[in-house]
């Protein structure tokens, strides 16, 4: 298993639009490619003053798989024109790392 993991900035005054965006459109349109190998995916909020920062995390079951969603340079962002215009600014490279454990109470998985 492998964990995608990308930061994301908004201002103050965009955090809430850009929210909805990711959830309304980002995310669906993720949902909606059918990716083999997609398994999940996480946001995190955290205010942080004059900033509001944005962690998604995605599950996928390889490398592979992570290539089918983001492309042959696996490690690029991929963050769509208008998400670009609510955002005071981003990773432009996700970090990977392989899952070595996971635990979910009454499942083992990793």
């Amino acid at each position: 298993m492998i964990s995608r993991v990308w930061h994301g900035y908004a201002r103050r005054d965009t955090a809430d639009a850009y929210e909805a965006l990711l959830r309304e459109e980002v995310i669906t349109g993720i949902e909606a490619r059918s990716i083999d190998g997609f398994r999940e995916i996480q946001v995190f909020r955290r205010d942080l003053g004059d900033e509001v920062e944005f962690i998604t995390v995605m599950w996928f079951d390889s490398l592979d798989a992570v290539r089918a969603f983001a492309g042959e340079d696996h490690e690029a962002s991929v963050v769509p024109p208008a998400a670009r215009e609510l955002l005071a600014r981003f990773d432009e490279r996700s970090q990977h790392y392989e899952v070595r454990e996971r635990r979910i109470p009454g499942q083992r998985v990793g």
